[in-house]
């Protein structure tokens, strides 16, 4: 059961990412275990002198791992990384928005590691030091003893060990061929893992460019005719003032009135000033839609090449399965053969054994 006890177990260092979890079944796909980019946190049990990585997503742990001396953090792609944890079974991936990110996070898991195995080399001193009776060394075996127990080999000189020997050379390519199927497998199945992370990150900015594309869209129609608006009340102002001035041209205005229009006029132009400035303000929002477009294809276009790298690795692994398959049927075609020749031996040895046998009657004749 998860539990973080506040007053001893402190955070070290936090960070925001998006948490996946090797497929128990599979062991090849990542499942999300966050909708969200949720916090990352290191913390210090000082009860217990253990470090810990923790995550909480609502009212449940999503991330629980004891970080151990043997634990290795793989930077797996420039914004993706990974460790396994044995105590959990099971795999934890990150997904981080920058690469400084990613990189700050791996920093601060190799110090963590580092604080861990100290922690444990002092643990054993003192543990040492309160027992030394388990400081005996064990007995070692010498090299005759070992001679004695070990299994004597039997050699066979005769017909087929031409051909015992041809198949065990087989034998010992299909087994090199197998363990070359089975890294080229390994190695697909990670690189597969990895495009599948890039995949759902991919999928996720480009869920969130459509939010904020089709928001830019409805905000630029407002925008359009908020334009058209102060476009029209902008002429109106215009005509306004021209009608103004041509009033103040006339003699028979008296001063006060031309006071009061010069005034009007004043006013009328800088309300069209302000109008001016707030129409090439949206002119400028128009232009970071364009933009916001351009970055929504991009996205797309990174989408389809990942889903196209994708299927490029689907269709490696799966003659990597079929070579394996093959592979597989050759081994055993040579096992058959190996058998038989083991069975020609024995009748061979038989032979010979009866042949012995009658050399040596008559001798004794």
């Amino acid at each position: 059961m998860f539990s973080l006890h506040r007053e001893r177990e402190q955070p070290m260092y936090s960070a925001k990412a998006h948490v996946f979890q090797i497929d128990p079944a599979t062991k090849r796909n990542w499942l999300p275990a966050s909708k969200h980019a949720v916090t990352v946190s290191f913390f210090y049990d000082a009860g217990r002198s253990v470090y810990r990585i923790i995550s909480v997503g609502g009212t449940k742990a999503i991330i629980n791992s004891t970080v151990t001396p043997n634990m290795t953090f793989t930077k797996t792609s420039h914004k993706f990384g990974q460790w396994a944890d044995s105590r959990a079974n099971t795999v934890y991936g990150l997904g981080f928005s920058t690469e400084q990110q990613l990189q700050q996070f791996a920093d601060q898991f190799k110090e963590v590691k580092e604080a861990a195995r100290l922690s444990r080399e002092k643990s054993q001193e003192r543990f040492e030091l309160a027992n030394p009776g388990l400081n005996i060394a064990a007995p070692e075996l010498s090299q005759e003893s070992m001679d004695r127990h070990s299994p004597p080999l039997l050699t066979v000189n005769g017909p087929g060990e031409e051909k015992l020997f041809r198949s065990k050379s087989a034998e010992v390519e299909l087994t090199v061929e197998k363990e070359r199927v089975k890294k080229m497998l390994s190695e697909g199945s990670m690189c597969e893992i990895n495009l599948e992370a890039e995949l759902f990150s991919l999928q996720d900015s480009n869920a969130k460019l459509v939010e904020a594309l089709q928001e830019a869209n409805s905000s630029a129609e407002q925008w359009k005719k908020q334009l058209a608006e102060y476009q029209e009340e902008t002429d109106r102002l215009r005509d306004q003032v021209a009608e103004l001035e041509a009033q103040l041209g006339h003699p028979a205005a008296g001063e006060t009135g031309g006071e009061e229009l010069s005034q009007s006029v004043e006013e009328l132009r800088a309300l069209v000033s302000a109008k001016e400035q707030e129409i090439h303000s949206l002119q400028s929002k128009s232009t970071d839609v364009g933009e916001l477009q351009k970055e929504r294809e991009e996205a797309m276009q990174r989408l389809q090449d990942v889903e196209r790298r994708n299927t490029e690795l689907e269709d490696k692994v799966q003659s990597a399965e079929n070579t394996l398959a093959t592979s597989r049927e050759e081994q055993a075609q040579a096992e058959v053969e190996v058998r038989r020749v083991i069975e020609v031996l024995d009748v061979k040895i038989c032979d010979l054994s009866d042949l012995r046998q009658s050399l040596a009657k008559l001798i004794d004749k």
